[in-house]
């Protein structure tokens, strides 16, 4: 059974909340490394711990109530300068808000977390009894010297290190445990806050949740144990506005009142009544509806925006831990945290951004000396930006490090035996620069536990495109690189282009069209056996739509569409257009053909097929994906 029975959702709104909270508490902390003596910050930590030691309390979490009460008092004792926050003691620091985050993975799986590990409570208590902040990996446990043990086995495990890892606590034979006076105080806290089961009854029906109630309900007669999600997972829950949950209100019942006038005039025309005042009236009630529609349409897309600084806001402590193991100063800088993208759209972000973001700290970035002798600030910036430009989300991560050579990206990609050297030859400095998307390439010498494997840049790349979306590359070598995704604004409404072969229409994503042309065949000229045509001086393939969906050719395409990708121009040839339309992406669940991304359906009712056209120009060629493949089409 579980340690929460009856209390699932006190738990879920906790989590919600806490998890923010801690993301808040991280990048406080990370500022509060170059403000040491600034009150605000360390005011506002102290409330943070203090505030997941009051909710941890209705759940009974001693241990993590235990934790978060040593941590508050040592901020206390930091905010009123009893203590001084030295790089030691903010080791310890990072130590303890990483095993709060850690118990919160315990109780996002129903259980009550174990103790915190034995040295980060010896550190803590350490700092607190004025025995000297000590680091959590030097800490050792507060019991006391315990007697010799039988030295282990070689090949088999420690049972007795594994027993200290997994409990805090030594074996029972090896000694007594010693409680000091600051752990005292700790386990006194942790008692005044659990709650018998009566009050913890009362507490759940009077007042569901301390930290305020989510504003989506969840799927009525679903048991909280299916919903749960491993390390909290992907979130089915959204924040939203109250404001913009009254305009949806107030729309819907705009269009309630539009409907009345509708069904009132189609009485009097069903009555005889067709006069021009009449038809009139009518003609205003259906723009009306059109209009309160779109309006509704938009409001209801914006509840699923959320802004992107909800992402963000991890990064900085990743970023500052990363760079303190490399022996690296690195500042992440970040911008545009209020630009708002589409709720599952930050959680399929965050694993890619987090790639980017180690890669730039860990390959981009010099070491101090290197930047010094380079003549460079001996601080590095990783700047991490989001920005709105149109219809497209724009994020950029740059930093100013030592940057990228196309060259030596060429030559390690045919020594790794992921391209040949002919074809390293035909690559200019942007198709250069994209081989290290190819999966298996690293620049690295040695593996290390950060990078090195030629893992990560081809799972950026694949999980962005998943999002109908693009990545693009600059580099400078000597004053760094930038890495710049673009990606619509949402996934639940995508702009397309209407093509025709012959009366047949599919939609093709407008993010990819760059300009529709005629074609004129006497232009047309046959090079390497594929047929091209020069536009602006730039030789590009022409490859008819019809060919790659294997339907007969019954005559050459009257019209290209120029499309671009992030590897890749050419000509799409079609017969003809039927406009843009703003498509309602439906998914195909069950079966979903080869080269479609989904439907929609036109306002006569006709379905349409979005193509997907990356996989229908894979069909083509066989190979590496941006060098075989692209030879084939005459791309590269």
């Amino acid at each position: 059974m579980s340690d929460f029975t009856g209390m699932e959702d006190l738990l879920q709104d906790f989590l919600q909340e806490a998890y923010d909270l801690l993301s808040d508490v991280d990048n406080k902390l990370v500022d509060l490394e170059k403000m040491p003596d600034d009150r605000g910050l360390l005011n506002d930590i102290f409330r943070g711990f203090h505030t997941v030691k009051g909710g941890a309390g209705f759940l009974n979490a001693a241990e993590l109530v235990t934790l978060c009460h040593l941590t508050e008092n040592l901020f206390d004792r930091l905010r009123n300068g009893e203590l001084e926050l030295t790089a030691e003691l903010m080791d310890v620091i990072m130590a303890a808000t990483k095993g709060v985050r850690d118990m919160f993975g315990e109780l996002g799986q129903m259980v009550q977390p174990q103790p915190a590990d034995a040295s980060v409570i010896a550190a803590l208590q350490g700092a607190l009894t004025g025995d000297g902040p000590v680091s959590p990996a030097a800490a050792a446990p507060a019991v006391a010297a315990p007697p010799p043990v039988q030295q282990a086995v070689p090949g088999e495990p420690d049972w007795d290190a594994l027993h200290a890892a997994v409990t805090g606590q030594a074996p029972a034979s090896s000694s007594t445990e010693v409680i000091t006076k600051a752990e005292g105080e700790a386990k006194a806290a942790a008692d005044q806050l659990i709650v018998t089961p009566v009050v913890e009854a009362a507490v759940a029906a009077v007042a569901p949740s301390a930290f305020g109630r989510r504003t989506t309900d969840k799927p009525g007669g679903q048991p909280t144990s299916a919903r749960r999600t491993e390390e909290r997972g992907r979130e089915n829950t959204i924040r939203v506005d109250t404001s913009r949950l009254d305009q949806v209100l107030n729309l819907s019942g705009e269009i309630g009142l539009t409907k009345n006038r509708l069904t009132s005039l189609r009485a009097d025309i069903l009555a005889g009544k067709n006069d021009s005042e009449t038809l009139h009236a009518l003609d205003q009630a259906v723009s009306q509806l059109d209009l309160l529609v779109s309006d509704l349409q938009n409001s209801v897309m914006k509840t699923r925006m959320q802004p992107i600084g909800r992402l963000f806001q991890k990064y900085p402590r990743i970023a500052r831990d990363l760079a303190r193991q490399l022996g690296k100063d690195v500042e992440l800088v970040l911008a545009g945290e209020e630009t708002e993208v589409d709720k599952t759209m930050i959680e399929d972000l965050a694993d890619p951004l987090i790639h980017l973001i180690r890669n730039a700290v860990d390959h981009g970035v010099e070491m101090p000396a290197e930047r010094q002798a380079a003549g460079k600030p001996v601080k590095s910036l990783v700047r991490l930006e989001a920005r709105q430009e149109g219809d497209h989300i724009v994020l950029i991560i740059a930093d100013d490090g030592k940057g990228m050579s196309a060259e030596r990206i060429r030559a390690k990609a045919v020594e790794k035996g992921l391209i040949s050297e002919e074809d390293a030859n035909t690559l200019d400095e942007r198709q250069s620069l994209n081989l290290i998307f190819l999966p298996g390439f690293s620049t690295k010498s040695q593996i290390s536990d950060v990078s090195g494997r030629g893992v990560g840049m081809d799972v950026v790349k694949t999980n962005i495109q998943k999002l109908n979306g693009s990545i693009e590359i600059r580099s400078e070598p000597g004053k760094g690189s930038v890495f710049i995704i673009s990606l619509p604004l949402t996934l639940a409404i995508l702009p397309v282009l209407l093509v025709l072969l012959g009366d047949q229409p599919f939609a093709l994503p407008l993010s990819l069209v760059r300009e529709i042309l005629p074609i004129e065949q006497s232009r047309i000229q046959e090079v390497g056996g594929k047929e091209t045509l020069v536009v602006r001086g730039e030789v590009l393939p022409v490859i008819s739509l019809a060919r790659l969906l294997r339907w007969p050719l019954e005559q050459p395409p009257e019209y290209g569409v120029f499309m671009q990708t992030a590897e890749r121009s050419f000509i799409l040839g079609v017969d003809s257009f039927a406009g843009r339309d703003d498509a309602v992406i439906k998914s195909l669940e069950d079966f979903r053909p080869k080269g479609v991304a989904g439907v929609t359906t036109l306002s006569n009712g006709q379905i349409v097929l979005i193509l997907d056209m990356k996989e229908l120009l894979s069909d083509l060629g066989q190979g590496s994906d941006l060098v075989s493949g692209a030879k084939m089409l005459g791309f590269a």
